[in-house]
């Protein structure tokens, strides 16, 4: 399996071929279309990440060391963001994702190019994720 930091230079290749934004959003949402959808047990109140303009459930497993993130959203550009974070977070140790920052956000220019409502929910996204790590790791002591 990939680390996290070639996963994220993975990704900052795969947005490098886009020549504007327009493109990039269009590849964000076909990464959303491509998530596969969370079953509706997991769309609680308690996996609905707070700070987020439009709806959106992460839901994490703890399976052999490891955390699994699956989400799902209301929002075409959303479901894509979290997808994208998915793809980079989920299948690590806490300690892997706790100690890497999304570097990718700000090379791609993503954290630019939304709104500022929806760089919030990037920001309550990212901080889930690694509230969930941080409880995965206390609890496994």
């Amino acid at each position: 399996m990939s680390t996290i930091k070639e996963i994220q230079d993975e990704i900052i290749e795969e947005f490098a071929v886009f020549d504007d934004w327009y493109s990039k959003f269009q590849y964000i949402i076909d990464l959303g279309q491509e998530l596969q959808p969370l079953e509706e047990c997991y769309k609680t109140d308690n996996n609905k990440i707070e700070g987020c303009q439009s709806t959106v459930w992460l839901h994490a497993e703890y399976v052999d060391g490891k955390v699994l993130f699956r989400a799902d959203g209301d929002a075409i550009i959303t479901k894509g963001i979290i997808a994208l974070l998915i793809k980079v977070y989920s299948g690590h140790t806490p300690d892997e994702i706790l100690d890497n920052e999304p570097y990718f956000v700000e090379t791609i220019g993503l954290r630019d190019n939304l709104t500022p409502t929806r760089s919030n929910g990037l920001l309550a996204m990212i901080k889930q994720m690694k509230i969930y790590a941080l409880a995965f790791k206390a609890a496994s002591k």
